[in-house]
């Protein structure tokens, strides 16, 4: 289930912000976000997209057609901001 160093981190700032219960470092990274083990739900993906543009300067829009597999996984969702991140 190992986490890449940027999947950590994205974990880290996941369960800081959300202020979840759990070690970010046993998230599964396959795991579904929404509904899934961590229990995030609409309100909570939300928050989420706007932590993720303020750290990583990427936005995350709710009516993207690919938001459903951008946010089913965080393997999935660090892809994505690996991949579209402002540097």
């Amino acid at each position: 289930m190992g986490l890449t160093p940027k999947e950590a981190a994205l974990s880290h700032l996941i369960v800081k912000s959300l202020n979840l219960p759990v070690d970010p470092l046993q998230v599964d990274p396959d795991a579904p976000l929404y509904g899934g083990p961590l229990g995030l739900d609409s309100i909570d993906l939300l928050e989420l997209s706007m932590v993720i543009t303020k750290e990583y300067g990427v936005m995350l829009s709710s009516e993207g057609a690919n938001k459903t597999e951008i946010f089913s996984c965080l393997r999935n969702l660090c892809n994505y901001v690996q991949n579209h991140r402002a540097d």
